[in-house]
């Protein structure tokens, strides 16, 4: 039997996929180029943008005949409708076989899902979102999730994972920032290089998204253009996707749905291949969001027939149309036969998507769809992590009288619409809110104990009561003097407040979901007012998506604790928290703004961006990014830097170092954080920016030395001829608490003459942790 030279493993995997395209007809090499999503809901009520007139419902007749041609991708096997695991993945195994039997070639698809805060599949583990590990600053953390995410999805034989969103957040009122990791590029980009690393190390293609600007819409609003300028886009924008791919192996680039100038990223060759491509080496496949080539024509109004969109799309550099074929299907072919659209085009984006399969062993005789492995989709070891990482996520805001944690036998009244339900854990794109709600008759899957449940388990001796109060959203105060009854009895009140995640308007939370302003949703600022007027001292949770103006209770509060979507172990960390069995380390991913109104803001701002005698909005965070308070206490000693700056070239590099040391009585974490203050640049610059960090974990009495090894490529910003460069002069090293808490200064000189970089440049600010005796 003579195996052809696309079947032959000895083989290099370009000269594999070179025979195979030589042998496929047009209408074999655009299948690859698609994707199918059987079973998606057409109703109107869908879990994608414009589901309900953008997909096809596909009759078993219509599935046999497509298949003949071979599939790209098949779409949410397991996020699409509740299915038990085993029988999803012998489903799944079913059709990869009917796929194979039924092309020339035999060639599978890519199976594809969502992973954001886990595998988004019926009982599978929700961990916390990502905005959420953003609060840990804890990137090896984050990457044992991905990791076990990946091999979760292996395990069930999905290959691509549509994760992580390296959206930098510009507006916290936007609906999705409970997707993003924070405010801030460096740790956006190391946060999620990390989860990158972990995903692909289980052998599943992650996909960055959205690329590129989905965050910074106007008005945050879902889609709408985004106002970025050119040096926000390539300074504050891009460097998590540059980090992503050149640091984390990312195989795979979503494009956003969303335009700049103009130019929606589906269709912009300038982002998708000069610079995705051609300036940062990326070699992967480029995947539209769901329906985001059909869009060009629906939406956009860039093209008028979807033989059109196809054709920008595929000159922009988008290789696949997910979820389902509309562009790339029939119209494709037609318009390449017509002479409207070049074969090459076609021939490209087929080029990459079979390389890919060709790298996951899709091309190979003895590949197989039956997975090796049981599946068990929400392990011991998976609910484990994912309590560590919830823990590590809870942000203590504010602690001023000492009131946490709670005494072991005293009365609380558990009072808030988040308090009971375990929903209150969950982000949009975890199962039971991003398809549950559309089963009620299914159960949830999965243990996800709410706050009131955990905290009666954390504190035995206790005498907890509970009223809801209110709903999350809608002007009822009904419930207030239940509420207020139950408050007054009670030694201390818990207020279990927040968001409701959901999509596209059901929700207070998630895609689509977007807030005229940073109120908390419906009565429940009120029911704060009232709580809080009864005398008894008020601890303030809140289990949101987003950050909310707390300014209106600013002094009024015995503590604030802040935890987002913290996942199926989320109830028992914070109850931990609140009982003092978990010590709390989180950082604020994001600023907590005073008052709603006056936004948009993050710490990223230049002088004008800051208060000032030319506005009377002052627009100072109540609680600044990188903020954080503990049970114990650190003292930070012998920070480097003179009098005198330190000059080093404008290659050079510099070491800066702080010793913390707990001064407490029990062990805790802190996180050292490094800011750059450039005084003085030829465009205006942040007033500062983080540009380095790293978490201290000390017992009692114990020091550890932190060194940053700063490099003059960290200074590097875009200039007026949109050149990324390090300008000679003077900078400020700021070792800090957080943005507003500067612990020491290190002043530097550079010197020599400007520097231009290009893609080698350090994009990352290596440390260093040694003990001190």
């Amino acid at each position: 039997m003579t195996t052809a030279p696309w079947r032959d493993p000895a083989l290099p995997a370009a000269a594999r996929v070179d025979d195979l395209l030589s042998r496929m007809t047009l209408e074999e090499k655009t299948a690859q180029l698609y994707g199918v999503w059987v079973g998606a809901s057409t109703d109107g009520d869908g879990v994608a943008p414009h589901q309900h007139d953008m997909t096809v419902d596909y009759s078993d007749e219509a599935w046999d005949e497509l298949i003949t041609r071979g599939l790209g991708q098949l779409t949410r096997s397991f996020g699409t409708a509740p299915v038990y695991p085993a029988l999803g993945v012998r489903a799944l195994a079913r059709a990869q076989r009917r796929i194979t039997e039924a092309g020339r070639f035999g060639i599978p698809a890519i199976a594809h899902e969502e992973c954001l805060a886990g595998f988004t599949a019926w009982q599978a583990t929700a961990y916390p979102v990502p905005l959420a590990w953003g609060a840990t600053w804890d990137p090896p953390v984050v990457e044992e999730m991905a990791r076990r995410i990946g091999e979760d999805l292996r395990s069930a034989g999905v290959h691509q994972g549509l994760a992580p969103v390296l959206d930098v957040v510009r507006d916290p009122r936007w609906g999705r920032v409970e997707e993003t990791i924070g405010e801030d590029p460096y740790l956006v980009g190391t946060v999620g290089s990390a989860y990158v690393r972990g995903l692909e190390s289980a052998g599943v293609v992650a996909t960055l998204k959205h690329f590129a600007g989905y965050a910074s819409s106007a008005g945050a609003r879902n889609l709408a253009p985004v106002r970025a300028g050119v040096r926000e886009f390539a300074d504050v924008t891009l460097p998590p996707f540059e980090m992503a791919l050149r640091e984390g192996g990312a195989r795979s680039v979503m494009a956003a749905y969303t335009e700049r100038d103009g130019v929606p990223a589906s269709a912009d060759p300038d982002l998708l291949t000069r610079l995705l491509r051609e300036e940062w080496g990326f070699t992967g496949t480029v995947v539209a969001d769901y329906f985001g080539i059909g869009f060009l024509q629906t939406l956009h109004r860039v093209a008028g027939t979807p033989a059109e969109a196809a054709h920008a799309a595929l000159e922009a550099g988008i290789d696949v149309e997910l979820p389902t074929l509309k562009c790339y299907g029939d119209p494709l072919p037609a318009a390449v036969r017509s002479g409207r659209v070049p074969e090459e085009l076609v021939d490209r984006a087929a080029r990459r998507v079979l390389l890919q399969k060709c790298e996951l062993g899709l091309l190979d005789e003895d590949w197989t769809p039956e997975p090796a492995t049981e599946v068990n989709l929400d392990s011991t070891g998976n609910r484990i992590l994912a309590r560590r990482l919830a823990e590590e996520s809870v942000v203590l805001l504010d602690n001023p009288d000492g009131l946490l944690p709670l005494a072991p036998d005293t009365r609380i009244a558990v009072v808030g619409p988040r308090a009971a339900d375990a929903l209150a854990m969950l982000g949009c794109y975890s199962f039971p809110s991003h398809v549950l709600t559309h089963h009620p008759e299914v159960p949830t899957g999965i243990e996800i104990p709410t706050v009131l449940d955990a905290l009666r388990t954390e504190l035995p001796d206790a005498k907890v009561t509970f009223a809801q109060g209110c709903e999350v959203t809608g002007p009822d105060t009904s419930g207030f003097e239940e509420a207020v009854a139950r408050t007054a009895e009670a030694d201390v009140c818990v207020a279990v407040l927040g968001d409701r995640a959901g999509l596209f308007g059901r929700g207070t939370s998630g895609e689509g979901c977007d807030a005229a302003d940073l109120g908390l949703p419906g009565a429940q600022g009120e029911l704060l007012d009232a709580l809080i007027a009864t005398g008894v001292p008020v601890v303030l949770v809140l289990l949101t998506g987003r950050p909310y103006a707390l300014g209106r209770w600013h002094g009024r509060l015995g503590a604030v604790v802040q935890a987002f979507f913290p996942g199926e172990e989320g109830g028992p960390a914070v109850a931990g928290v609140l009982s003092g069995r978990v010590n709390p380390s989180g950082r604020l991913p994001v600023s907590v703004p005073q008052a709603p109104g006056g936004q948009p803001w993050t710490y990223l701002q230049p002088p004008l961006g800051l208060a000032g005698e030319v506005s009377n909005l002052d627009p100072t965070p109540l609680y600044a990014f990188g903020h954080g308070r503990s049970y114990t206490t650190f003292a930070w000693e012998d920070g480097t830097g003179g009098e005198e700056p330190a000059e080093i070239g404008t290659d050079g590099s510099y070491d800066v170092s702080v010793t913390v040391r707990n001064t407490g009585e029990r062990e805790g974490a802190e996180v050292v954080q490094l800011y750059l203050h450039d005084p003085v640049a030829s465009v205006t610059r942040p007033d500062m920016r983080l540009i380095g960090y790293q978490r201290v974990t000390a017992a009692p009495g114990e020091a550890a030395r932190v060194t940053f090894r700063f490099h003059a490529d960290l200074s590097s910003f875009t200039d007026r001829a949109g050149r990324r460069v390090v300008e000679p002069g003077a900078l400020e090293l700021r070792l800090a608490a957080s943005s507003a808490d500067v612990r020491h200064t290190a002043r530097i000189a550079l010197t020599g003459p400007v520097r231009v970089l290009g893609t080698d440049r350090r994009l990352r600010c290596d440390t260093e942790i040694g003990g001190v005796e």
